[in-house]
């Protein structure tokens, strides 16, 4: 099973801390599917706010981290390290549902799973699962966009 590490990781994903939510890939198989591991800590900041008393992350964050899990499969896919001039953009978010909340202490299980590609344009049936009961499911939508180098927007 090829998996992929934090530091291989980072040569696919351009994001970095506070905003970097992969922390392991266990499987992927390329133009098909990938599973990754995020684990959630109390000390991640979106805790300080959301909520102090009970914390509980973001569902925001969870779709993001679907997000970044989907983008590596599509660079494993396309062959592709991250590039300073290209990024990865939501085009949509379908069927989003939230079955639990995801507290500090568990471990998202991310799947991946491509369902089209069309040019740069990706849709990825993705799910989080924590201690085996679903967390969130979601449809996500995405392309990258190749920016001009040096161009600072």
């Amino acid at each position: 099973m090829p998996s992929i590490d934090i530091h291989d990781i980072r040569k696919y994903l351009p994001h970095r801390y506070p905003f970097l939510l992969i922390d392991r890939v266990t499987d992927y198989v390329p133009d098909e599917s990938l599973s990754a591991i995020k684990n959630v800590t109390v000390n991640e900041p979106f805790f300080q706010g959301h909520f102090p008393a009970r914390p509980v992350m973001p569902g925001v964050t969870i779709l993001e981290a679907l997000a970044q899990a989907s983008a590596i499969l599509a660079s494993v896919s396309l062959g592709e390290q991250a590039k300073e001039n290209r990024i990865y953009l939501f085009a949509g978010v379908d069927k989003a549902r939230f079955k639990r909340q995801v507290e500090p202490g568990d471990q998202l299980i991310i799947t991946v799973q491509l369902l089209r590609k069309l040019k740069s344009v990706w849709r990825c049936g993705t799910q989080a699962h924590v201690d085996g009961e679903l967390a969130c499911s979601a449809d996500l939508l995405f392309t990258y966009q190749d920016l001009p180098i040096g161009n600072s927007r």
